[in-house]
């Protein structure tokens, strides 16, 4: 993040007590300071006051059932189904008793039990017996809650700066996906990166590049306490004893495409990847309402995507910060170009006219409804000659994308 606020021209870097026009702040800084922080219109940060509704584990469960409840009033059932992205999960210990309900309708298959404030697979274990929930949660209910875990106070409200009062950490105990996507045996989920400008009007770009992360060891369900097949977090896989850093364990977006469309064809991978445009967007719409947008605010989240065999997409988390630590030279160069293009669209110097479609490596997906695909503004994917619904994993030609955007701004500036 550094390398690139330091390069960028014009800009200069400012001490914490200076005065400042924008803000690359961590959610800690947000909690602290944005409510106690005045703010000339111009001013960014890179988060929204209450981000958590999207990127808690269990809040993002509760907001996605309460606006499938909604479609299925106005729209019905079928349109509903759409919203059937996310695997079956309960909140603990709140919803204990929901769960042990639902476990014993269907005894042997696998959980997964998150907590719902961490990252980088801590806390996570794999169980398939009651009892080990039993005694998660004899441990659990003695110890105290961190003190930044947000409640819910008695307005319906929620702040991310009270204590919890249940004394204990949440997780969520989630129903696990036994039939994953397998590539040379090994599992992965997909990491796709979505700006958001603003939640009312929803304006979301998508990014085009993003990546595959694998498991470093071959996929089996004998054995649930080996994180290294269960869990791809780059965190938990460069641990293991094989890892190989000059390899690591992701593929570039384009070249998972590329391999779905050869063993698939483009129609099948055509529908994958509209199906994941489909979650992006049923995501925020579900904390489209909940969420405080701040015209001061924009935020860059990492989804993170699950595919099982029967090439259905599941939405897994969404992080608030995705991490910009870079694994080798080519994630580094994602992530530079990433960040590049997302301080384009956050535009401080004031270059755009407001009506691209693109810029950079973005494409707009919705602007307070669908963003036409018009014939002549779709690019030839890297995987053939078929227009796809969606813009991830196509070729990246941002270079000469950005010099074609910003000639005519530039030379408009001169005169």
């Amino acid at each position: 993040i550094l390398d690139i606020l330091r390069r960028r021209p014009g800009w200069v870097e400012v001490k914490e007590e200076g005065e400042w026009d924008f803000y690359w702040c961590d959610v800690c800084w947000l909690r602290e300071n944005f409510d106690h922080t005045y703010m000339d219109e111009h001013v960014r940060i890179c988060h929204f006051r209450n981000h958590y509704e999207l990127t808690r584990k269990n809040y993002i469960v509760k907001n996605l059932k309460r606006f499938r409840k909604q479609i299925e009033r106005e729209a019905g059932k079928l349109e509903a189904t759409k919203c059937d992205f996310f695997p079956k999960t309960f909140e603990m210990p709140s919803e204990y008793h929901l769960f042990v309900e639902e476990f014993r309708k269907n005894p042997g298959i696998t959980w997964i039990m998150k907590p719902v404030a961490r990252s980088q697979g801590k806390g996570i274990f794999l169980f398939r017996k009651l009892k080990d929930v039993i005694d998660w949660r004899k441990v659990k209910c003695s110890l105290p809650a961190p003190s930044s875990a947000p409640v819910r106070p008695p307005d319906g409200v929620r702040t991310d700066d009270q204590k919890d009062e249940t004394q204990v950490e949440n997780y969520v105990a989630q129903c696990y996906i036994e039939n994953p996507y397998l590539i040379g045996g090994r599992k992965f989920d997909l990491r796709v990166y979505v700006l958001v400008m603003s939640y009312i009007p929803l304006k979301a770009w998508l990014y085009r590049d993003g990546f595959a992360r694998f498991s470093n060891t071959r996929f089996t369900l004998s054995s649930i306490d080996d994180h290294y097949v269960h869990l791809t977090n780059v965190a938990v896989q460069k641990t293991a004893p094989d890892y190989d850093p000059e390899k690591g364990c992701k593929w570039m977006i384009q070249r998972f495409r590329q391999y779905l469309t050869a063993k698939h064809g483009a129609e099948v991978v055509e529908t994958l990847f509209a199906e994941m445009d489909n979650i992006f967007i049923k995501s925020l719409q579900s904390v489209q309402k909940v969420i405080i947008s701040d015209k001061h605010c924009f935020e860059l989240y990492g989804y993170d995507i699950l595919i099982d065999q029967d090439l259905k997409p599941w939405l897994l988390e969404v992080n608030a910060s995705p991490s910009l630590t870079a694994s080798s030279q080519e994630d580094y160069e994602l992530k530079c170009r990433l960040l590049k293009d997302t301080l384009h669209i956050v535009d401080m110097e004031g270059r755009l006219t407001g009506k691209e479609k693109r810029i950079g490596g973005f494409d707009l997906m919705w602007n307070d409804g669908p963003v036409s695909r018009a014939e002549g503004n779709v690019d030839t994917p890297v995987n053939g000659s078929f227009v796809a619904n969606t813009h991830l994993g196509y070729n990246n030609d941002r270079k000469k994308q950005l010099k074609q955007l910003f000639k005519p701004l530039h030379t408009q500036q001169k005169v």
